[in-house]
């Protein structure tokens, strides 16, 4: 049995649908043809009790009954009289079992034992229909009639007896068996025409399936990712939903792919102006070494002091990197918990101050619990204050609030202008103006995209009066939720 259901497994899924569905169809059309079969078997068979009930009533059937007992015969020849059908079987049985044949019945009837023990049960002339056969053994419809009473020459005395009409089934079965061979060739071209129709059902249906197959193989061959499968924008159907699926997750992987080429293209274009002053800077400090020059001692500090901070930037590039990188690859549900946001702006407050001391900082925060990654989201906030205390005027002000689930943070620096702010979250951007200080371009990109996977939103705009707001939005609620148990 397993090895037929392997294969009947390994089969293509046109073949499985095309046997599935000849399966169910022989299974109906068997169930109906049996059904049918009995059903006509029934009528016919009731046709002919019918016929022997008629023939119950035929004239003098009582006194030539009484008369067979008389002259009481067990065999006779089919005779052509007007007082019956050739083909009609009269009999009378005895309560011993003996059977007499009237003179015009077409033949003997054999009597079986429940035809005796009818007879000397039976107290009323209630006839019971049964299939027999003859004394050459064809096959018989049987009425027997018992509660007949005779007198029986040889003892002088009544005996109860019993009346055997019989009519032969050779006809009705000849017609049983012509209904049943109808029957088995409609069945057969009935369950190859289902499978035909299967399979034909099974090719269209399947066809969509197939175009997704040679998508899938194509871009599994020459990875081109732009490659669609036309599908019905109207239609909810399985194989339509899947199409709509993969032209989803193509496209996804194609903007994926694009992004990745666009950040590794834009890492390379940034890291090579701090690799190359670098490799400057240490090309003059191993010549100095080689000839013997020493470098004044100034411009030595000088070249060092470059090397160090060159090393930093790309140091702070490479972090930046990885943290959107782990953006990218999205939030592991185990690093995802319940944080509480005003500890993690008091946390990047204390920060900003160490790297700003000059400005005054203020700050209103009210208690606000959301669900992220606590790390993340601390880095992101400390990127919206690192951009507040650089682009500030020594002695200036920085404002932050948190109110109802909402981060303010407002500078009064030189502000954003507005043909740039539709950029300020694209990854290596950075403001013309804002070139020359330190930075990778990458901090607000790294913002953008933890409050989006904490399901919130960001957005920078002018503030009155000079500088610029940041507003993050997160959802969450001013108290934890309940522990689980």
């Amino acid at each position: 049995m397993k090895r037929v259901v392997r294969r009947f497994t390994s089969l293509p899924i046109r073949a499985r649908l095309s046997l599935l569905v000849a399966a169910a169809v022989a299974f109906a059309v068997a169930a109906v043809s049996v059904t049918c079969w009995f059903i006509v078997q029934g009528k016919l068979y009731e046709q002919v009790d019918a016929d022997l009930q008629k023939s119950v009533g035929m004239r003098g059937i009582e006194a030539q009954a009484s008369a067979a007992v008389t002259n009481c015969t067990q065999d006779t020849a089919p005779q052509d009289t007007d007082n019956g059908p050739r083909n009609t079987y009269f009999e009378v049985v005895m309560e011993d079992g003996t059977p007499c044949v009237l003179p015009f019945s077409a033949g003997s009837v054999d009597v079986t034992q429940g035809d005796k023990d009818l007879i000397k049960k039976a107290d009323s002339t209630q006839g019971t229909s049964r299939n027999g056969t003859d004394a050459d053994g064809n096959e018989v419809r049987v009425l027997v009639l018992p509660g007949l009473t005779v007198n029986d020459p040889n003892t002088q005395t009544t005996s109860k007896a019993a009346l055997l009409i019989a009519l032969p089934l050779k006809n009705t079965h000849a017609t049983l068996n012509d209904l049943a061979l109808i029957l088995l060739l409609v069945s057969g071209i009935g369950v190859l025409g289902a499978g035909a129709a299967g399979l034909a059902v099974a090719r269209a249906g399947l066809r969509p399936v197939d175009k997704l197959t040679e998508a899938v193989e194509h871009v599994a061959r020459t990875e081109d990712l732009g490659i669609r499968i036309p599908v019905d924008e109207d239609s909810e159907d399985e194989v339509a939903r899947l199409s709509r699926s993969f032209n989803s997750m193509t496209s996804a992987l194609a903007n994926s792919r694009e992004l990745q080429q666009q950040l590794i293209a834009d890492a390379g274009h940034e890291l090579r102006t701090p690799l190359t002053s670098l490799r400057t800077n240490i090309e003059l400090l191993t010549r100095s070494e080689e000839t013997g020059r020493p470098i004044p001692e100034a411009d030595r500090k000088a070249l060092l002091a470059s090397v160090k901070a060159q090393m930093t930037e790309l140091a702070a590039l490479i972090g930046d990197l990885q943290t959107l990188s782990r953006s990218d690859a999205g939030t592991p549900a185990d690093r995802v918990q319940v944080v509480s946001l005003q500890d993690t702006v008091e946390a990047a407050l204390r920060r900003a101050r160490l790297r700003g001391p000059e400005l005054t900082i203020t700050a209103n925060v009210d208690p606000w619990f959301v669900r992220a990654e606590p790390s993340a989201l601390e880095r992101a906030i400390v990127n919206i204050l690192d951009n507040a205390v650089k682009f500030s005027p020594e002695g200036g002000a920085v404002d932050v609030t948190l109110k109802d689930g909402e981060l303010t943070v407002r500078d009064h620096g030189p502000g954003i202008p507005a043909d740039e702010l539709p950029h300020v979250f694209d990854r290596f951007w950075r403001s013309p103006s804002a070139r020359a200080l330190p930075g990778s371009g990458l901090g607000l990109s790294i913002v953008a995209r933890t409050v989006q996977q904490a399901g919130g939103d960001v957005a920078l705009s002018p503030a009155e009066g000079g500088g610029t707001v940041a507003t993050i939005r997160l959802p969450g609620a001013p108290t934890p939720p309940p522990a689980l148990d």
